[in-house]
């Protein structure tokens, strides 16, 4: 019965685990890690996804979480600092 309920568990927390990884790329951020630490100017050369925020130094932004919606971090040099999803 306990080799039962460990095994119950051991998949509950891989399936857990599937689950977060999958919703942490939902924007796509995992494919763009390359844009850190270029020039922001690279983004006006993309088609980035609708809702895609450009966050810069002072730019106001909602708290709210959309694993969905693209972020990309610029320093105030325009230098790429962060590309995440949230």
């Amino acid at each position: 019965m306990a080799d039962r309920a460990l095994l119950a568990l051991a998949l509950s927390l891989g399936l857990a685990a599937c689950v977060a990884e999958s919703e942490q790329n939902a924007c796509g951020a995992d494919g763009m890690q390359d844009l850190v630490g270029r020039d922001q100017r690279v983004l006006a050369t993309m088609t980035l996804p609708a809702g895609t925020r450009v966050i810069e130094p002072g730019t106001a932004v909602t708290e709210d979480y959309r694993p969905d919606r693209l972020n990309i971090d610029v320093d105030a040099g325009g230098t790429i600092t962060g590309v995440w999803c949230g």
